[in-house]
């Protein structure tokens, strides 16, 4: 076998592992996996669909809530006279029951919930403000790389990170199938749908040490250097024992897609190969039509997305003092309910950031507009208070240490002067 047959064969199979084509491309001879030099991780959740903020982060103590879903709205902690009702955390706003494992993480100074948050775009329409959001860049369709792949590639956005940290293969992952806008860009990536995956598909039980041996050997042109890392990718990924892999501290991941994202992400954390950036999603959120209040669709969807956070966060322990997970959707959803016991496509939704480096402890972050029918936003939405790129740009900046914030997201004027202390300075 030679390298123009594995060229042929190999490269077929690569692509169907979710390999961003850009991994394919590197220069970089690095033979080692060197940790990210400040050791921070930042993981970013996407609810894909447009969560419904409202019954996600229940504002029990606005009136107008309750006048707009009679049917949809989640009883406050006082006057839920026996049913489930919303999960008090400072006397007016309140977690969907569904979230009730996100309590825990409240009282520890853990979790931030952010609300009248999202993109300033007037559009409702889930690919434009997915691609707006993801790539950083409201209303501009011409932008081509994702937020996350820009802090990556710019050259001097992150002054703490250093050569040998850029050149780790998995300093950026995406647990998905294809690399997904956030993360496109020059800069590799790496995506897969499980680390069980990430392997060389070939034909012959020695095949792949064979290869490996064809590649150890010969001229450093750009095929031996991308083969040779590959190899030593490989090497990580399969000393991490992805089948035998234990979650600690009593984390109990749910048996779900997403929760199995997770848990793989927390296994590459720490396998300690370098994870700086890490991305998964889930979708499901567009609930149109029977949305349900305390049980129902949204309840079952929430409780899969908070189980999985939470399982995350005990599984990593200390190592949370080094990790951000931040949570988005691409917006809110009507304050009213509409006809068919749903809600539809509204403006500005909710985030949650987590982690063990936040600056603001059991408190709802995020200036509160209101939801009398003067203060919607277009007579019908939750109205915008903080520009997403407001809490991007202090995650980037503050965790990540990124220099060049501007550079991350172009045409931004807001940073940092609208950031909401949402991490310590």
């Amino acid at each position: 076998m030679n390298r123009r047959v594995f060229l042929k064969g190999g490269a077929l199979s690569l692509v169907t592992l979710g390999l961003s084509p850009s991994f394919l491309k590197r220069t970089a001879f690095a033979m080692d996996l060197p940790r990210a030099a400040r050791g921070k991780t930042l993981i970013v959740l996407f609810q894909r669909g447009a969560a419904d903020a409202l019954n996600v982060v229940i504002p029990f103590g606005d009136r107008g809530y309750y006048a707009a879903r009679p049917q949809l709205a989640i009883g406050s902690p006082a006057r839920a006279n026996g049913a489930v009702g919303a999960i008090d955390l400072d006397g007016f706003f309140g977690l969907h029951p569904a979230l009730s494992s996100f309590k825990p993480l409240w009282d520890r100074g853990l979790l931030v919930p952010i609300h009248a948050v999202g993109s300033p775009s007037a559009t409702r329409s889930h690919f434009d403000a997915q691609d707006y959001m993801e790539t950083g860049t409201p209303d501009r369709k011409g932008t081509s790389d994702g937020w996350l792949n820009r802090y990556l590639a710019v050259q001097g956005t992150c002054e703490a990170c250093t050569p040998a940290s850029k050149s780790a293969p998995f300093r950026a992952v995406a647990m998905s199938a294809q690399t997904p806008r956030i993360l496109g860009g020059n800069a590799p990536v790496v995506a897969m749908n499980s680390i069980d995956e990430f392997s060389i598909r070939s034909a012959g039980s020695d095949a792949e040490r064979r290869l490996e041996a064809l590649y150890r050997t010969g001229n450093a042109d750009l095929v031996h250097g991308s083969g040779s890392e590959m190899f030593e990718a490989l090497k990580v990924l399969k000393a991490a024992n992805p089948q035998q892999y234990t979650p600690q501290n009593g984390a109990v991941y749910p048996r779900s897609e997403f929760g199995n994202r997770l848990l793989q992400i927390a296994q590459l954390i720490k396998a300690g190969v370098g994870l700086e950036v890490a991305f998964a999603d889930i979708g499901g959120w567009d609930t149109h039509v029977n949305q349900g209040g305390a049980q129902g669709q949204l309840a079952n969807r929430l409780t899969d997305f908070s189980s999985s956070i939470a399982a995350l966060v005990t599984d990593l322990g200390d190592r949370m003092e080094d990790v951000v997970i931040l949570t988005c959707s691409e917006f809110g959803r009507t304050v009213r309910q509409n006809g068919t016991g749903g809600t539809d496509h509204g403006h500005a939704g909710a985030m949650f950031v987590i982690g063990g480096s936040l600056g603001a402890s059991k408190r709802v972050l995020g200036r509160w507009p209101g939801l009398a029918p003067e203060q919607l936003y277009e007579g019908r939405d939750l109205a915008l208070t903080t520009d997403f790129r407001a809490v991007f740009s202090e995650v980037v900046s503050r965790h990540l240490g990124g220099a060049q914030v501007d550079a991350v997201f172009p045409g931004y004027a807001g940073a940092p002067r609208e950031w909401l202390g949402v991490l310590r300075a």
